[in-house]
């Protein structure tokens, strides 16, 4: 089942207008959400980034679109679904329906809510998995505001995707106009070198990750190591001890391989660990 403007229908009967802008000029935003017997894990962080990624694309934000609202709608869904006790992965999407060209006839939103069963409750280091990344350098992000958010344009994620898997590469790094290395094909990157951890800094075009937030913060508090928030260059990976990828669906996935070098994974575990713990904590 699926939620289209609070109304549930079946999946499978589910239909998207040819007119819809989000299908036609990508004129939508998403946001990934994971829930966990209920709980929407770090939901104020999302609900107010996706609040402020509407304001930037001028769109209509509906009165009743409080917290309170998008919370019962996604809870409705998961129920709705027979995941209620399970962990899910949830994806809202609201767009400007149809009507218009490159100017739309109206500003006000259509949202669906769709969700899907996952596994693991809490984050594990991934330690058993290959990680190998390369540089994707076909294309390259222009940074600013409209590259922070997360549209249903995403072009460069896709190829990018492709690439690495033609290539044989677990992920790819995208690279911005200035040639600093940005963000993971599917998630925020973060460099240590010693004791600094270092992630690429919002103005150089990476999305403003919910995950990135909650690592910067719990870095902050931690004695051993210092957080910097800036540009990356591709000479700085081969240098480093460790690189890891995050995002709210897998938490933090270690790097092992870039060209000839393979990294650590020893602080990537420490920060798995104290996420769950604050996890903990919030459910």
């Amino acid at each position: 089942m699926i939620n289209s403007n609070g109304e549930l229908q079946d999946m499978a009967t589910a239909k998207l207008s040819m007119e819809n802008r989000g299908y036609k000029y990508g004129d939508a935003l998403f946001e990934t959400l994971k829930v966990v017997n209920g709980h929407i894990l770090f939901f104020e962080d999302h609900y107010f980034r996706f609040m402020a990624s509407m304001r930037i694309l001028r769109m209509e934000i509906p009165m009743e679109f409080t917290m309170e609202f998008l919370q019962e709608e996604i809870l409705k869904t998961i129920e709705a679904n027979n995941l209620s006790n399970h962990t899910s992965r949830v994806r809202i999407t609201v767009d400007r329906g149809e009507g218009g060209r490159y100017a739309p006839i109206s500003n006000t939103i259509n949202y669906n809510i769709i969700v899907e069963k996952i596994e693991n409750h809490f984050y594990s280091s991934q330690l058993e998995n290959s990680n190998s990344v390369e540089l994707y350098k076909d294309y390259f992000v222009a940074p600013g505001l409209l590259s922070t958010l997360k549209t249903t344009n995403r072009t460069i994620n896709i190829l990018g995707s492709i690439y690495a898997e033609e290539n044989g590469f677990d992920n790819g790094l995208l690279l911005n106009t200035n040639k600093h290395v940005i963000e993971a094909l599917n998630g925020n990157l973060f460099l240590v070198k010693n004791n600094c951890i270092k992630t690429p800094q919002i103005e150089d075009g990476c999305l403003k990750g919910i995950m990135r937030k909650q690592i910067i913060e719990i870095v902050s508090k931690l004695e051993d190591y210092d957080i910097e928030e800036a540009s990356i260059s591709p000479f700085e990976l081969q240098k480093a001890d460790e690189l890891f990828i995050t995002n709210v669906i897998t938490g933090i996935q270690p790097i092992t391989n870039f060209r000839k070098k393979t990294y650590s994974s020893t602080v990537s575990e420490l920060l798995t660990e104290k996420l769950n713990i604050k996890i903990r904590l919030l459910s």
